[in-house]
């Protein structure tokens, strides 16, 4: 086997040219597709780590008829005594921290620019919010007592012109149907790095936006984070039986979820794609090589080498070409996703609804994809050799020595 494979070495290096190239192509294809593997794994991880922490949270606690895609304010529609559940459940121990949420739905106008915002009432002390603080790029959080101050998002601020200490009016639907309108200082400017979220994002404190919709000691959903996300089943079954609903991060994320496993199932149509492309290279490689040396296959079928023994030799050339081009994929790969990882890719604003996707992608490799497809080119590439193969295996010797 050993002397096979120095044989199989000797004749690729006859081209060391036509070789390199052929174990470059395969290279780029690899190296191609461990980036594009980086980036969606990227891609999904961010998106749902983003919805978990600025979103859905591991657990919400809410009422069972409750829709997310309306921002009802009526009573029964809403958690009554919500800072009194969510210090009861932050009581359990699988529980890091849950804290009272109330959305409304309005419009923010500043001078002759307007923009419609979806308004959350927080609790500025809670460490589920802990965030959002990070996220502060100027001026100060919220307090808790703050009866008029706002906290924007970069991008908001950018549309609206507004800087910190800024006035702005507030425009609120209330639990009565009304509307109502009220002055308020722009406390802080935030950016989550997701400028979709950030243009359509307002908060208060959980008091003041209480008082302003009517809608006094009720929240709209009780925010749950976890130790381990992997506990919310268990968590969710602790909460049962109570006049409340709770609903998990996978029943809340459906639609991510789908979208990962669509993505998925478009990677596989794409990588076989360009392993398509490199394995024509390859054949193309190998075929050249046959005719090149066919009287040289005429001898050794002469001199008694058997045709496995040939078809053998010329699998080895694609096994090695094969090899070396998973190397090369390693370098021209990894180079690209590590500085992808560290520097990201700029996408813009996805303005995918209930996905939110950061404006810059930071790619991440798992070790199994990159396993994975370095075994899958390495079978394409067999597979792209085997042709050429079985065309020398099956040379008569006497054809062979005439070079027909």
């Amino acid at each position: 086997m050993i002397q096979l494979f120095k044989i199989a070495f000797r004749d690729l290096l006859r081209n060391k040219r036509r070789s390199f190239f052929s174990a470059l192509a395969l290279g780029l294809g690899l190296g191609v597709l461990l980036l594009m593997a980086a980036f969606v794994n990227g891609e999904m991880r961010g998106a749902l780590e983003n919805t978990l922490r600025f979103e859905s949270g591991h657990l919400q606690v809410r009422v069972a008829d409750y829709n997310a895609a309306k921002t009802s304010l009526a009573w029964k529609d809403l958690v009554e005594n919500p800072t009194e559940l969510a210090a009861k459940i932050a009581s359990l121990p699988p529980v890091l921290a849950a804290t009272p949420r109330l959305f409304a739905s309005g419009i923010v106008t500043a001078g002759n620019e307007s923009r419609g915002v979806r308004i959350i009432g927080i609790d500025p002390a809670s460490s589920a919010n802990e965030m959002y603080r990070q996220s502060l790029l100027r001026g100060e959080f919220l307090s808790a007592d703050d009866r008029s101050g706002i906290l924007i998002g970069l991008a908001l601020a950018e549309k609206l012109n507004l800087k910190v200490g800024d006035s702005l009016t507030l425009l609120a639907n209330t639990a009565s149907g009304e509307i109502v309108q009220q002055p308020f200082s722009v406390r802080g400017i935030f950016s989550t790095g997701i400028s979709g979220y950030d243009r359509a994002t307002v908060f208060l404190p959980l008091a003041k936006a209480q008082t302003l919709v009517g809608t006094e000691n009720h929240a709209s959903i009780i925010f749950i984070l976890l130790h381990d996300k992997e506990q919310a089943e268990t968590v969710q079954s602790a909460l049962t039986g109570s006049q409340y609903q709770a609903v998990t991060w996978r029943e809340m994320n459906a639609l991510l979820t789908q979208t990962e496993q669509m993505a998925g199932g478009f990677m596989v149509i794409f990588y076989l794609i360009v392993l398509g492309i490199t394995a024509t290279v390859i054949t193309n490689t190998l075929i050249m090589s046959v005719f090149e040396r066919t009287r040289e296959i005429g001898i050794l079928s002469a001199i008694g080498m058997k045709s496995g023994r040939i078809l053998s030799m010329f699998l080895a050339e694609s096994f090695l070409l094969g090899i070396g081009g998973i190397l090369l994929g390693y370098l021209i790969g990894g180079a690209m996703v590590w500085y992808y990882t560290t520097y990201g890719f700029y996408i813009g604003n996805m303005g995918m609804t209930g996905i939110l996707i950061q404006d810059t992608i930071y790619t991440s490799l798992n070790l199994s994809d990159a396993v994975t497809l370095s075994i899958v080119a390495l079978i394409v590439t067999l597979l792209a050799g085997l042709y050429p193969s079985l065309l020398a295996a099956r040379m008569e010797p006497a054809d062979a020595l005439r070079g027909k």
